[in-house]
């Protein structure tokens, strides 16, 4: 069993899943919430200040307008997504794992969608008979919304699996292997001293 377990825990995913998950969760959400604050900008953009759809841009596309209008950023954050859910998963157990498992099933969807926009953007051509590169959800929902809608489902279950694994009933915390949870250390009580 130790050497199944020490096998488990070499190389870089094995230690991105035991002793740096902790650190390696930290970096993902801190990505993810840096993703998600732009689409919360470009949001508050159109519906709170009335700008046009196009000027909407975040904050990073107000200095780099390029950024937003490149499929190869869209494409490539959804594939960082989508990869860190990989490798992030052995990590987890129990509840946690079934959370982060709904999450990494939604943005492997997210990212065809985005894989969609992406080849019409590298072909110079439009499926669905479109004006502009269109994913399939887009066919009834407007891209922006889309995406609010895909970061939301994505990142709801990352967070309810993160705050499970970080919460596991005994089960679960037997068979971790992570650095996330401190475990109870058996308390040795000192004898009571008597007074002299």
């Amino acid at each position: 069993m130790a050497v199944h377990a020490e096998r488990r825990n070499s190389g870089l995913v094995g230690r991105l899943n035991g002793a740096h998950h902790r650190a390696a969760l930290n970096v993902y959400l801190l990505i993810v919430v840096a993703h998600w604050a732009e689409h919360l900008v470009q949001a508050y953009q159109i519906w709170g200040l009335g700008m046009a759809r196009p000027q909407a841009r975040g904050v990073l596309g107000q200095y780099y307008p390029w950024l937003v209008t490149s499929e190869w950023l869209h494409y490539g954050y959804a594939l960082v997504m989508l990869v860190g859910l990989f490798l992030l998963r052995p990590g987890f157990v129990g509840r946690a794992r079934t959370w982060w498992t709904v999450s990494l099933a939604l943005q492997f969807w997210h990212h065809i969608e985005h894989g969609l926009l992406f080849l019409q953007a590298q072909f110079d051509t439009t499926f669905f008979g479109a004006a502009v590169p269109t994913s399939i959800v887009q066919l009834v929902l407007p891209r922006v919304e889309l995406h609010l809608f895909y970061n939301s489902v994505v990142f709801v279950p990352m967070l309810i699996a993160m705050y499970l694994h970080l919460r596991p009933n005994a089960a679960e915390l037997a068979t971790t292997m992570c650095s996330c949870v401190a475990r109870s250390r058996p308390q040795t009580r000192q004898p009571a001293s008597t007074p002299a």
